[in-house]
């Protein structure tokens, strides 16, 4: 297949992209570079397969002529503003990079009769709730731009797929982890640690809890939801199994770090920042089902993630 990654530099999109390969698609990766990174695909830019393209997705006339040029049989849109608390600051910022840019998506493939989109979505399109975290049954209530921008997004892929024919496939990602982050709470520590080396703040009382996911855990969940869909729109959630408070990935990375000295200091308050959802339960019967499993639990995940992060680089 033929075949556009969106966001294709960036943390989970870069490790989407080195799974497409290995199955033999040819991959156009388009990134803007805000937050992706061009060596996050260095390795892959050999493969006559792999095809970069620096572009803004709000840029339409060069995305059309992409689309003409390249001739796609399905899209990936993994590009967002994926930084929740840099939304808070600038009030178009979720807007623009979450909602408007899968809308110019959407009037792509609908010009250019590519059926067939994969959409990365997230926990955060609920809001606050203690309840179990099913795909047709929780509150729709974001108390983020990210959130709220996500959900508009899902509700015009829906439009999408049931009026003109299209098959989307919404998978709402949990917290994931691994390397080639370029923000998240492991990415965070570890710049705090580097910057100050005798202590580590941590936003909020550290007892927000949540199940985070290794990045490939959660590409494998992507191609089986992709894989074995057969709904017009279908919708599925992964999770880690368990869940890691902040304050344990803080002693975690305090002792992967080799800083057993370093002072874990609390801010307080039950959250990070305005918008942040201290915790989520996630019901993910509905992936098991077509042969998911997390191959970590929560915490080794993030133990995982950070060997992988402090291996390669952050």
């Amino acid at each position: 297949m033929r075949i556009l990654v969106t966001g294709g530099a960036g943390f989970i999109g870069s490790h989407l992209c080195d799974r497409l390969l290995e199955r033999g698609e040819e991959l156009w990766c388009v990134d803007n570079l805000r937050l992706g990174r061009r060596r996050n695909i260095a390795h892959l830019e050999m493969s006559p397969k792999f095809h970069f393209v620096e572009l803004d997705l709000l840029d339409q006339p060069a995305l059309k002529s992409l689309f003409v040029t390249a001739g796609f049989d399905a899209v990936f849109h993994m590009a967002a503003n994926s930084d929740i608390a840099a939304g808070t600051t600038n009030f178009r910022l979720d807007l623009e990079l979450n909602q408007l840019t899968t809308v110019e998506v959407l009037e792509m493939m609908k010009a250019h009769g590519v059926k067939r989109l994969f959409f990365a979505s997230t926990s955060a399109i609920f809001g606050e709730t203690d309840a179990m975290l099913h795909e047709d049954f929780a509150p729709l209530e974001p108390i983020s731009f990210y959130g709220a921008s996500k959900l508009a997004a899902e509700a015009y892929i829906s439009v999408f797929a049931h009026t003109f024919g299209g098959r989307a496939v919404v998978l709402r990602f949990p917290n994931v982890v691994g390397e080639r982050a370029t923000h998240g709470v492991i990415y965070d520590f570890l710049r705090k640690l580097d910057a100050d080396q005798g202590k580590l703040e941590v936003l909020g009382d550290g007892n927000q809890s949540k199940p985070y996911l290794y990045v490939r855990d959660l590409v494998d969940a992507v191609l089986v939801a992709w894989d074995k869909a057969n709904a017009p729109f279908a919708v599925y959630h992964a999770a880690g199994l368990g869940h890691t408070s902040v304050r344990e990935i803080a002693e975690i990375v305090v002792a992967a770090a080799g800083r057993p000295d370093t002072r874990i200091i609390f801010t307080g308050g039950d959250r990070g920042w305005p918008g942040d959802v201290p915790r989520f339960r996630y019901d993910t019967t509905r992936l098991q089902a077509l042969g998911w499993r997390p191959q970590h639990h929560s915490t080794d995940a993030v133990r995982y993630a950070i060997d992988r992060i402090l291996a390669n680089g952050f």
